[in-house]
Parts: structure tokens; sequence; C-alpha cells
């Protein structure tokens, strides 16, 4: 090679992807020199983001190049992991996962599944492959302590845990949101990019936005109007403005979503007793207060609840996730523009399925865990449990686990017990980018690629899009 071609600059160009570390699925402008990322900026052309980026979208290069990512398989040896090659990492896997699954049968394994598995096709697409592969039913996620209660609610409701309605941001007019702080961690079962900016265009166009959380959030300091209820009482709030809204003869469904309805004059005539004056003392809010909310959310053109995190982490999360639904369609609010929406992916919704009209049905309890027998929600159970199955369930006890892309002793219940039970196990395996407080705990850590190194849909999250888009992503990287 002449000395003359060591100088030549490596070419410069332009990728294009939607970002996968969170659900607004904002679009990144992504300039590459050679094989490195020089620069990432929102993708002002994307018609679902318009250049809209928040800190995280532009640390994409800082997580590639992140010394402490893992590029190669870890096997602990002796107490300590060390790097090895792909073949002999499957085959400390074959050895470890097969010799527990011929000494204690298939439900000895236990999977957990985190939350970046919902960021990345591949674990969408394969995570169900692996699950069916390994046969065992003592599985578990994330789900469990964050949206679950939303899912079941929908499923019940519409027939399928996927059928979430989503606000329409971009045309309502008044807006509450419980539980939720946008302005913060833009949307949640909401895939916005900009979600404070959908807010302010709504107030700039005469919009009303009322948030009711027990914090004066960065989403409740920006609001027309904020009501600091107590934590857990959503649900009774929500009861006493359906309550209101029968009292004042105000029950209007609307025709289009009337004829799909089965039960409403029996849940009015349930919410009730629920009046303003027996809820105010438990939510701290003032029946005066509730009762304007009523009528102001049933007067307006348009108007929609959204409820996230803070109705779900909570002892009736399934009721107060119930009861947006029962107050978005009380108030004609749901399936309207401006209202409480759903929205139409060109790929992986579940709408389609089963009997028309009907959906395919949702039912639990198909299982129960063995040491307090806690019923299957969704395929999974609730990790709060996983601890227990580990080291109280004798000889049905989980024996091996595989985690992929979660970090469950920091971010489930009573983790410290948890971090004692991982080191009970006969094997485990972890599919992940770091060695964490989880990992630290397996016999074999596999890492995937970085997200740039990977091409992206977001399969499931454009399944609660604000706006119908579908937008792929090749690889921005080659593989290491």
């Amino acid at each position: 090679m002449s000395p003359e071609s060591d100088l030549v600059e490596p070419a410069t160009r332009t990728a294009y992807r939607t970002c996968p570390l969170c659900e607004a699925g904002c679009g990144l402008e992504i300039t590459v020199k050679g094989e490195q990322v020089v620069r990432i900026r929102g993708d002002r052309d994307d018609v679902f983001s318009h250049g809209f980026i928040c800190p995280k979208g532009s640390t994409l290069k800082q997580l590639h190049d992140d010394p402490d990512r893992l590029r190669k398989p870890m096997v602990k040896r002796g107490g300590v992991h060390v790097e090895v090659e792909w073949d002999e990492a499957w085959r400390v896997v074959a050895e470890g996962l097969g010799g527990v699954v011929q000494r204690h049968g298939k439900e000895a394994v236990g999977v957990y599944l985190g939350n970046p598995s919902v960021h990345s096709l591949g674990a969408m697409v394969y995570n169900r492959v692996m699950l069916t592969a390994l046969g065992t039913k003592r599985r578990f996620s994330a789900s469990t302590v964050d949206q679950l209660p939303r899912q079941v609610a929908a499923a019940y409701v519409f027939g399928s845990p996927s059928t979430v309605p989503v606000p329409d941001l971009d045309h309502t007019d008044f807006l509450v949101v419980m539980g939720a702080n946008p302005y913060a961690s833009n949307g949640s079962l909401c895939t916005a990019p900009d979600f404070p900016g959908r807010i302010e265009a709504m107030r700039a166009r005469g919009g009303t936005l009322v948030v009711i959380d027990p914090r004066r959030s960065r989403t409740a300091e920006e609001a027309d109007r904020w009501l600091p209820i107590r934590p857990g009482t959503d649900a009774l709030l929500l009861a006493a403005i359906v309550s209101t809204l029968a009292a004042d003869g105000a029950i209007d469904p609307g025709v289009h979503v009337a004829q799909h309805l089965d039960g409403l004059d029996a849940v009015v005539a349930a919410l009730a007793p629920f009046t303003p004056e027996l809820v105010e003392n438990a939510t701290g809010i003032p029946a005066a207060d509730i009762r304007q909310l009523a009528r102001d959310l049933n007067g307006a053109r348009s108007g929609t609840v959204y409820g996230r995190i803070g109705t779900t982490t909570t002892e009736f999360g399934t009721l107060a996730s119930w009861l947006i639904d029962v107050v978005n369609i009380v108030t004609g609010n749901l399936d309207q523009r401006g209202g409480a929406m759903f929205a139409m992916p060109v790929a992986g919704g579940a709408t389609t399925r089963g009997q028309r009209g009907v959906g395919g049905g949702f039912r639990t309890g198909r299982g129960a865990t063995v040491v307090r027998g806690l019923p299957e929600v969704m395929g999974e159970y609730p990790v709060s449990a996983l601890a227990e199955e580990i080291t109280d369930a004798g000889d049905q006890g989980i024996k091996a686990l595989i985690t992929v892309a979660g970090n469950p002793v920091l971010s489930t219940p009573n983790s410290e017990r948890l971090d004692g039970a991982l080191s009970e196990l006969d094997f485990m395996v972890s599919v992940d980018i770091y060695l964490n407080e989880t990992t630290r705990h397996a016999d074999v850590v596999l890492p995937p690629p970085s997200a740039l190194q990977r091409e992206h849909y977001d399969l499931l999250l454009l399944q609660f899009a604000v706006r119908n888009v579908a937008n792929f992503s090749e690889a921005v990287l080659p593989l290491d």
C-alpha cells in the first residue's frame, strides 16, 4: 500500500434509523465517517418525529463504543467471567441447560424477559421461538411490575392485550393525564415522539391539560389544572366521574360505539353509589372539583383520559385501567377523533384475529406458581414470585434461569432476596451486553450486537402509536 493511500479520508455517509431506546420511536439522522459515528441528531424529515430527539437517542454512539459493553461471550470459571469464543459458549449452554432438563425436567427452567426485549426486532421475533423450544411455563418479565394491568383491562374489554386505546394527542381538546409524566418520559403504551410538544400544540389551539398525580411533576407544573390525588385511589375518582355523568343524565357513548357495547347499564348502576361526596376524603379531591372535571371532560368537543404507570402499579391497577376505558366510553370519546383511538399497524396487530366483533377472547389462570399459587396472566407469572420459586418450591423449584435483556436484581420487588436466590441456581444464562447485578450470577453471558449493528422495526410499539406509521431501519454499522 502506498503512503498516499494512507492519507485518503474515509468516506462520509448518512444513515437513518428509528431510535430503539424508548417507546417514542424518534427518527435519527446518523453521520458515519468510515465505520465511526461522528454525529447523531433528530431526523427533521422523519414523518413521525419531525426532528425531535431526547438525550437518550444522541448517546447511541457512546453506548456502542462503551468499553464495558461485552463484545464476546463470557463463561464463569472459578467464579470469574472470562471471554470465550461462541462455539465454546454454546457448548457450555447446551451442557448446563441440558443437564438441568435431564435431571429435573423442562419445568425446572425459568425465563425472565427484560424491557429492552420489546425494543429489539430480533428479541420480539425470536423470544417466542426460544420459549417454545424450551417448553417451560415458568416465564417472568418486567411487565408484571409495569403495564400488565393496563393490557389485562384492554384484553377483557376489547379482546386482545395489544388492543389498548391511545390518546389522539394531535386532535384532542381536553387531555386528562393520570399517573404519567410525559414531560420527563414521553409516552408509555402510547408511542408518540415529542409528547410534550404535542401537548403544547394542543394548548396552543385552545385545548386543556389536566394532570391527576400525587406529585407536582414536571407535567403537573405545565397543566392548566393539577389535582393532587392520594396514591392508589384512581379507581375511586374515575368511578365518581361516571357517577356524576349518570346523575346528570349525560351518559352517551355515541351510536358508533353503542352498538358494540354489552353491559353498559349494569356498569353505570354499579358505579352509581360512588358519588363525589363519597370519594372526596379517600381521594383528597373535593367533590366540587370532581364534578367540574367530569362535566368539563364530557362537554369538551373532544377529550380523552390517559393513564399510565401510576395507575397500574397499585393494588387496584387493573380496575383503574378498566375504568379509564369506561370513562372514555361514557363520554363518547372512544374510537373518535380527538379521543381514545386504536392504531392500525401494518404488522403485528392482534385485532385481525378471532371472530369478528368478538376477537380471540381472553382468560387468565392457565397455571399457577408453586409456592403461593399466583395465577398465570398473559403467559407469565409475577416476577415478584421468582425468588421463592427458586428457593422455596422444593423438588418443583426452578433450577436453571435464562435472563434476556434485563436486570431484575435492581428492577423488581424484594430484589435482595432475588439476588440471593440466583446464587442457588444450578445453571444460569444471560443474554446481555453488560455484566451487571443480575448477569454476574450467570454461568454464561451471551452479548447481542449493539443497537447500531442491528436492523430495527418497532413491531410491538407501533401498535400503540398516535399516528399510523411504518419505519424500518437498516443496521448502521457492521458486526464486530
